[in-house]
C-alpha cells in the first residue's frame, strides 16, 4: 500500500501543523472497490440487479462515492499522520485542504492545525508543606450554629417603618443605562436582605431606609470586574418601588425549636451533644477540603505548565453553561460572560493535566471498595438508592464521573503522605466562615 507522506511544523505554543499527502492510487484503487459493490448492490429502474453496466454505475455513483472516499481516506490518514509522528492532539483539528482535492489520478493534500497535551514533568513534590486545622471547639462555636439554626427557622414580618441592614424588602426595580433599557435590569416583587451581599453591595445599600409604598430613583456603579462584561465599569439609573419591609424573627430555643431537628427528649444536653457529634463531622471534612487546596496549590505552583488553548475553552464554556442551567437563563447574554469563567477554566486543565500525570506515573487504578462507597453516598440522597445504585453500574458514563472523582482523592491521598503536615488549632467558627 502507498505510503502516506508526512511532515510536521510546529506553531506557536502547542500548536502543531501536520502536512498530509494520500497517493493518487490508494484514492482511485478505494474508488474503484467501492464502485465495483455497488455495481452488484445497486437497483436502477430497467436493469437486472448485478448486470448494470459499469459506465451506468460510475455516471450515477461517481461522483458521490469519490467524496465519500474521501472523506473516510482523509480520516483515515489523518490518524496514521497523527500515530506515526506520536502526537497527542488537545482537541479536533481544523483541516485545511490543498490544492489537490484528490480528483481523478490526483494525490489527496491537506493540513491539519490542531494543539497537543503538554509533556508534563512533575517537580517539587518533596517540599510540599500544608497546615491542617485541629479542631479547638469552644462553647462560642456552639453559640454560632445555634444562631445558624435559628435563623433558618425564622419568621419575617411586615413593619411600618424605614427599611434598615437585615431587613427583608420586596421591591421592583427597572435599571437604564445612558438612557436606555438594561438588559437583564428589571424585576418585579424582587426579595431582598438587605446586607446579605445577594445582590449588588451599591444596590442593597441604597435600599436602606425606604418606607413600603415609597418609590425613589438610585444610581449604582457596576464593579470593574463585574462577571458581565458588558456592565462592567457602568453606571446605571434605577428606578425602585418598595412594596414590603420586613424584619427577622428568630425562634426561641425550646422544646418544639429543639424538636424539629429530630431531638425527641427536647432536652438542651441531648441537643448540644447531637450539635457537637454533627460539628465534629463537618469539621474534619472541611479540614480535610483545607489540606486538599493547600496541596493542589503547591501542585500548581511548583509546576507551571503550558495548557492548550482549546481546552481552556471548552472548560469556560462547560461552566458557562452550568452557571446558566443554575440560574434559570438559557440567553448566554443575559448570564456571566464566558471570559468570567477563564481563570477558572485555565485552573481546572492546568489541575487535571497535572493530576493526569500523578496518575499515569504511580499507575493509579480507581479504588473499587472506594468507587462502591461513592455511588452508595450518591444514591442515598434519593428515594430509591437501590434504583439509582444500578444506574451508576450500568452507565458507562456516570461510572467514569465517579472514577475519576475517586482517583482524585487517591491523588491527594498520594500527595499527602509525602507532604509535611503541620497542625493549627482552629475554632469551628473561622473554619466554615473561610
Amino acid at each position: 500500500m502507498e505510503e502516506v507522506q508526512v511532515s510536521v511544523e510546529s506553531g506557536q505554543g502547542l500548536e502543531r501543523r501536520l502536512q498530509v499527502r494520500v497517493p493518487a492510487a490508494r484514492i482511485d484503487r478505494e474508488v474503484e472497490a467501492r464502485l465495483r459493490h455497488v455495481g452488484r448492490t445497486a437497483t436502477i429502474r430497467g436493469f437486472r440487479p448485478g448486470k448494470i453496466p459499469e459506465k451506468v454505475i460510475r455516471q450515477r455513483f461517481g461522483d458521490q462515492v469519490r467524496r465519500e472516499v474521501l472523506d473516510d481516506v482523509l480520516r483515515s490518514s489523518y490518524g496514521e499522520a497523527v500515530s506515526r509522528e506520536q502526537l497527542r492532539p488537545a482537541g479536533e483539528a481544523e483541516i485545511i485542504p490543498g490544492a489537490d482535492a484528490g480528483g481523478q489520478g490526483a494525490d489527496l493534500t491537506y493540513t491539519a492545525r490542531f494543539e497537543v497535551f503538554p509533556e508534563v514533568q512533575l517537580g517539587g513534590l518533596e517540599s510540599l508543606s500544608v497546615t491542617r486545622p485541629e479542631p479547638a471547639i469552644e462553647d462560642a462555636d456552639l453559640d454560632f450554629v445555634i444562631e445558624s439554626l435559628r435563623r433558618q427557622k425564622s419568621h419575617w414580618h411586615p413593619v411600618d417603618r424605614e427599611s434598615r441592614t437585615d431587613d427583608r424588602v420586596m421591591v421592583d426595580f427597572e435599571g437604564r443605562i445612558n438612557g436606555q433599557p438594561m438588559e437583564g435590569g428589571t424585576g418585579e416583587k424582587v426579595p431582598v436582605v438587605l446586607g446579605s451581599g445577594r445582590m449588588l453591595e451599591d444596590f442593597e445599600r441604597q435600599l436602606v431606609g425606604i418606607r413600603a409604598g415609597e418609590s425613589r430613583e438610585i444610581t449604582v456603579s457596576f464593579p470593574a470586574d463585574y462577571p458581565n462584561v458588558s456592565l462592567a465599569g457602568q453606571r446605571a439609573l434605577f428606578r425602585v418601588q418598595m412594596h414590603e419591609v420586613t424584619e427577622q424573627h428568630l425562634p426561641a430555643v425550646d422544646d418544639d425549636f429543639i424538636r424539629s431537628f429530630g431531638i425527641e427528649s427536647g432536652a438542651v444536653e441531648d441537643f448540644h451533644r447531637d450539635l457537637r457529634r454533627n460539628m465534629d463531622k463537618e469539621f474534619e471534612s472541611r479540614a480535610r477540603g483545607a489540606v486538599k487546596r493547600q496541596l493542589l496549590d503547591a501542585l500548581l505552583a511548583a509546576n507551571p505548565v503550558e495548557i492548550p488553548h482549546v481546552l481552556v475553552e471548552q472548560e469556560a464554556t462547560t461552566l458557562q453553561a452550568e452557571a446558566l442551567r443554575n440560574l434559570g437563563l438559557s440567553d448566554p447574554a443575559a448570564g456571566p460572560s464566558l471570559e468570567s469563567f477563564r481563570s477558572t477554566a485555565e485552573r481546572r486543565v492546568r489541575l487535571g493535566l497535572l493530576i493526569g500525570a500523578i496518575i499515569r506515573d504511580q499507575n493509579l487504578v480507581a479504588d473499587r471498595d472506594r468507587v462502591s462507597d461513592r455511588i452508595d453516598q450518591l444514591s442515598a440522597t434519593y428515594d430509591q438508592p437501590d434504583e439509582i445504585r444500578k444506574l451508576y453500574f450500568q452507565n458507562a458514563q456516570l461510572m467514569t464521573q465517579v472514577e475519576n472523582a475517586v482517583l482524585e482523592e487517591q491523588v491527594v491521598d498520594w500527595l499527602t503522605a509525602r507532604a509535611s503536615i503541620n497542625s493549627q488549632p482552629t475554632n469551628f467558627r473561622t473554619l466554615v466562615t473561610d
